[in-house]
C-alpha cells in the first residue's frame, strides 16, 4: 500500500496512529521570525512552541521560516509540498521511538526569490521576535579579533545598496528600518546558535553593521532593541533514510525530511525582550538575568565532549558517537578530560549539579538509537574548537591546570586534517569551510611540526607558550610516527 503524504489535507488521516497538531493552524499568526530552518530549529525552538500551541492555544506564536541562502532552497520546496508540517521521531535510550506531527511552522520564504517578502514579514506588527541558527560562521565575525567583517562582498554590497539585502545583517537592518519608520516598536532578535555569548555578540555585530550603513538607525537599535544571551540543547542528528523508512512503515506516512532528536531538551534564556515573548517557562524554559555560567557549562562539556569523541573517533574507524561511547578507552577519555580538564574552570550553576549533569551526558551520547555520525560532528570544526575546546586550553595553561586531554585532540586534528583517512585506510568525510587551508597548513608538519598551530585565526597565540608546544609537538610526532590514537589515549587514562 502506497503511503500517504504528509500535508494538511491527510493530515486527519494520520490521527488516532500518531499525535497530530489539533490546534486551528490556519488561525496561527506568525509572531515569531525564524532564520535558518535545520534539523536543530525543528527539533527544539519549533518543537516548544508546537507544544506552546497545542497545550496552551497561543496562537499568536507560530513561526515563519526563512531561507537566506540557494542552499535552503530543497528544505523549503519539501516543506511548502508539507504545508510545513514535519514528524519529529525522539528515540529513547531504552529504544522506545515517540513520533509526532509539529505544526508549528506555518510559512517559509526564501529570501533569494522574495527579499521584498522577507523584510515585510518581518517588519509586519505581528512578528515579535526574529531568531537565528545560522551556525557559527553565519555571523561574520573574524574569530581571532572578534571584530565584523566588513571585507564580505555580501556586506560591501549591502553597505553600497541598503535596499538589496543578502546576508541576515541586510535583512534585519532593513525590517528595522521600516518598523521604526512605522511607528512599530523592535521585534528581539534571538540567536539560538551554540555560541558563548551570543546575544552580546550578535548585538555587537548587528550595531557595527548598523553603525556604517545607517547611524540614526543604530542609534535607536542600540536603544531599543533587545538581543537575550541563551543556550539551546538537544542532539540532532542528520535524517536518514532508515527514518524516512520507518515513519512509512509503522505510520503508512510519506514525510520527506522528518527530524530524529534525543528526548533530553534544555533552553536557558535571557529574560530581556524589546516587544513581548511566548510563556515558553510553562513548559520548562528557565528565563534568567544571566545566561553565562550555564552556556559555558554546555559549550565546554557537551560540544567540546563530542569533539573529544569525534576526531579521534574519525581517525580510530568509529562511525557513530554511540559507538565511541561503547569503546571504554574513548568513554573515559572523554569523562577524564570532563573531570580534570573542564570542571575544574567552570563556574558554580544554579541549579545544577555538576557530576550529574556530566553523567547525563554519559548517557545522552551512548544513546544507541541516535547514532550521531562521527561526520557530523567533526564538521566544521575549525569554527568549533576556537569556541568549545581551545578557550578550556587556554585557561588550563594560565592557570597550571591540566591541558593534555585537549592538546591530543588538537594534534589528532592536525592528522585527520592532513590525511583525509582513518587507520583503515578509510576515507574521511571532512565537511569544513576551511578544509583547504587545514589542509595546506598540516600538511607540513612532518617538516615542521608545529605548522598546523599557525592558523592563528583559529589558535591565537598558542603557539607561543613553551609547554603546550611541546606536549603538542611530542604528540603530533607519535601521531604522523604510526602510533594509533586509541593507543595514546589509552596510555593518558
Amino acid at each position: 500500500m502506497e503511503s500517504l503524504k504528509l500535508n494538511a489535507q491527510n493530515i486527519s488521516q494520520f490521527a488516532g496512529r500518531v499525535a497530530v497538531p489539533k490546534y486551528d493552524r490556519a488561525s496561527v499568526k506568525a509572531g515569531i521570525v525564524h532564520i535558518g530552518i535545520g534539523g536543530f530549529h525543528r527539533s527544539h525552538q519549533a518543537y516548544y512552541i508546537h507544544q506552546l500551541l497545542e497545550k496552551y492555544n497561543a496562537l499568536d506564536w507560530g513561526i515563519c521560516g526563512v531561507g537566506l541562502r540557494e542552499a535552503d532552497r530543497t528544505i523549503y520546496n519539501m516543506l511548502k509540498k508539507q504545508d510545513y508540517l514535519y514528524t519529529l521521531i525522539v528515540q529513547h535510550p531504552n529504544g522506545n521511538i515517540e513520533s509526532e506531527v509539529i505544526g508549528s511552522l506555518n510559512n517559509f520564504l526564501l529570501a533569494v526569490d522574495t527579499p521584498n517578502l522577507v523584510i515585510e514579514k518581518m517588519a509586519h506588527p505581528d512578528t515579535k521576535i526574529v531568531s537565528l541558527t545560522i551556525t557559527e560562521g553565519g555571523y561574520n565575525f573574524n574569530s581571532t579579533t572578534g571584530l565584523f567583517n566588513f571585507e564580505n562582498p555580501d556586506v560591501q554590497h549591502e553597505l553600497q545598496y541598503p535596499n538589496e539585502p543578502k546576508t541576515v545583517y541586510g535583512f534585519i537592518t532593513s525590517a528595522l528600518r521600516k518598523r521604526q519608520a512605522n511607528g512599530l516598536p523592535p521585534f528581539t532578535v534571538l540567536s539560538c546558535d551554540n555560541i558563548q555569548h551570543n546575544g552580546d555578540m550578535t548585538r555587537k555585530m548587528f550595531l557595527a553593521f548598523a553603525k556604517k550603513q545607517d547611524p540614526e538607525l543604530a542609534k535607536w537599535m542600540e536603544e531599543k532593541v533587545g538581543f537575550p544571551n541563551s543556550m539551546v540543547d538537544r542532539i540532532t542528528p542528520v535524517t536518514s533514510a532508515t527514518d524516512i523508512e520507518y515513519l512509512q512503515k509503522k505510520y503508512n506516512l510519506n514525510d520527506e525530511w522528518p527530524v530524529v532528536c534525543e528526548p533530553f531538551i534544555q533552553w536557558v534564556v535571557e529574560d530581556n525582550f524589546s516587544n513581548g515573548r511566548p510563556a515558553l517557562e510553562k513548559l520548562g524554559v528557565q528565563f534568567v538575568s544571566d545566561v553565562t555560567p550555564y552556556e559555558k557549562m554546555k559549550i565546554r562539556l557537551l560540544n567540546a565532549g563530542h569533539s573529544v569523541l569525534g576526531i579521534p573517533g574519525a581517525l580510530h574507524g568509529h562511525a557513530t558517537i554511540n559507538a565511541c561511547m561503547e569503546d571504554k578507552v574513548f568513554a573515559t577519555f572523554m569523562r577524564q578530560f570532563m573531570d580534570k580538564e573542564v570542571t575544574p574552570i567552570l563556574d558554580a550553576v544554579e541549579g545544577i549539579d555538576l557530576e550529574k549533569y556530566k553523567d547525563s551526558l554519559e548517557e545522552r551520547f551512548a544513546n544507541p538509537n541516535i547514532k550521531d555520525s562521527v561526520s557530523r560532528i567533526c564538521a566544521e570544526s575549525a569554527a568549533k574548537l576556537p569556541k568549545f575546546l581551545i578557550p578550556t586550553l587556554q585557561e588550563n595553561l594560565a592557570k597550571g591546570g591540566s591541558f593534555e586531554f585537549a592538546t591530543l585532540i588538537l594534534a589528532a586534528w592536525c592528522y585527520y586534517s592532513d590525511k583525509g583517512i582513518n587507520e583503515n585506510m578509510e576515507p574521511l568525510e571532512i565537511i569544513d569551510v576551511m578544509k583547504n587551508e587545514l589542509h595546506q597548513a598540516a600538511k607540513e608538519t612532518p617538516k615542521d611540526s608545529l605548522s598546523f598551530l599557525k592558523q592563528s585565526e583559529i589558535f591565537g597565540d598558542l603557539i607561543e607558550n613553551e609547554p603546550f608546544t611541546k606536549k603538542y609537538v611530542e604528540m603530533v610526532q607519535l601521531i604522523y610516527g604510526g602510533e594509533s590514537i586509541r593507543k595514546l589515549m589509552h596510555e593518558m587514562i
